[in-house]
């Protein structure tokens, strides 16, 4: 919106997607509004179709009566403590500071605030909220069920091909993505696609489900698109990364860490780094008996299948779950964020196959796989992952890997380690 726009909404009044609250701020701190109040408004636009709040306005005369200059830091602070710790998960708002015409025509400060419709739904301090016309109405059970069901359980449309909001075509990174148009297009274009995406190019970024039209017709990125067409997928959806840890001993202990890394970036880039990680901390045992041979502490290809597996696989409707990679003297063990997919159990992974995640298989069997894993590819949707982590681990340690679910909300990985590595 132009500021003209803006003054012409702001002239009509509050509605489903724009709300005015003046404020107070003595002693440096906000008085006014509340707190929780504020936080169910931005929520309830989440839960939405997303909205703007402009702090500075009076909601009952429609004018902007500003913010001083000296208490703009503040207000925008408080803003943004409420977005990060009121609002469960936290909120990813817009917070840009601007000019409007006041009533005694000076110009005066205001905060704007947009939300875009979420991924997830929200709880603020009031319970669930969701924008009618211009209040807020609390969600009835009936109605909450579905939004969860909508926005996170969804099996009409799989969660991976759900529209990120506040993306545009112009965030996808151009070689990241023309790996998976080759052969779609009959020439390389000469760039990404930077706006709605017409002619050939676009419609295969359609055809590939990298870019769909939202509930307005705008052209937005896939969560498969951002995860693995960008260049820092964390932007849009900070819990995707792998966290991986090395400990000397066999316990947990921080004191014992020798070794940490957050990885993140694009989906393939996160397995080649997690198994670099694995590569560069495990221990490798050398005999000469009677010619010098190496063993290596785990299988090099049973944890390439299980790291992507669990990036392929993993729940990434679980705001503020990623995937956690351990390494100890005994064991490698894999957190997995997520229940098991369709009527899969721990005992049955090694003889069924269900994808959670069918687009980003389908783009990760595009991708290259690291040298020396055995597969030119990083995804092989014969679904022979699980069955070769089996294979691999009993060939060297002479046991099988342990899948155990926590909780209904995340699976268990132990590898064992092969017995007498040292460095």
């Amino acid at each position: 919106m132009s500021d003209r726009d803006l003054m012409r909404r702001i002239r009509l009044g509050e509605d489903g997607r724009l709300e005015f609250k003046s404020v107070l701020v003595t002693g440096g701190r906000v008085r006014a509004p509340d707190r929780r109040a504020l936080a169910d408004e931005l929520a309830a636009f989440a839960n939405s179709r997303g909205g703007t709040l402009i702090i500075g306005v009076d909601d009952k005369t429609h004018c902007a009566q500003g913010i001083p200059l000296d208490d703009l830091d503040v207000v925008e602070t408080w803003v943004r403590q409420i977005c990060n710790d009121s609002v469960q998960p936290s909120l990813d708002a817009d917070i840009r500071k601007q000019e409007l015409a006041t009533a005694e025509g000076r110009t005066g400060a205001v905060l704007r605030v947009d939300v875009e419709r979420s991924l997830f739904v929200h709880k603020s301090p009031g319970g669930y909220f969701r924008r009618i016309g211009s209040s807020k109405r609390e969600l009835a059970p009936e109605v909450l069920a579905r939004l969860f069901q909508e926005r996170s359980q969804s099996r009409v449309i799989r969660f991976d091909e759900s529209i990120v909001p506040a993306t545009t075509p112009a965030d996808l990174h151009y070689s990241l993505t023309w790996r998976f148009m080759r052969g779609d297009v009959a020439d390389e274009p000469a760039e990404t696609p930077r706006d709605d995406s017409t002619g050939a190019a676009g419609d295969t970024l359609r055809k590939l489900r990298i870019v769909a039209e939202d509930a307005d017709g705008r052209a937005r990125l896939t969560l498969a698109s951002v995860l693995l067409c960008t260049t820092e997928p964390q932007r849009w959806l900070p819990h995707a990364y792998v966290q991986a840890v090395s400990y000397a001993g066999e316990r947990t202990d921080a004191d014992y860490q020798t070794d940490a890394r957050d990885l993140g970036g694009p989906l393939d880039e996160q397995i080649a780094e997690a198994l670099h990680f694995v590569r560069r901390n495990m221990l490798i045992r050398a005999t000469k008996d009677p010619a010098r041979s190496e063993r290596p502490q785990f299988s090099e290809r049973a944890v390439f299948e299980a790291i992507v597996n669990a990036v392929a696989h993993r729940d990434y409707s679980i705001a503020g779950a990623r995937v956690r990679l351990h390494l100890f003297g005994d064991r490698l063990e894999l957190y997995v964020p997520g229940a098991l997919a369709n009527t899969l159990t721990p005992d049955s992974l090694h003889l069924r196959q269900a994808n959670r995640n069918e687009l980003i298989v389908s783009l990760l069997a595009r991708c290259a796989a690291p040298s020396g894993v055995g597969r030119t590819r990083l995804m092989d949707t014969r679904g022979d992952g699980v069955p070769i982590i089996r294979r691999t681990c009993r060939e060297l340690s002479g046991c099988l890997p342990e899948y155990r679910l926590i909780d209904d909300s995340e699976l268990r990985l132990v590898i064992p380690a092969a017995g007498g590595a040292t460095s």
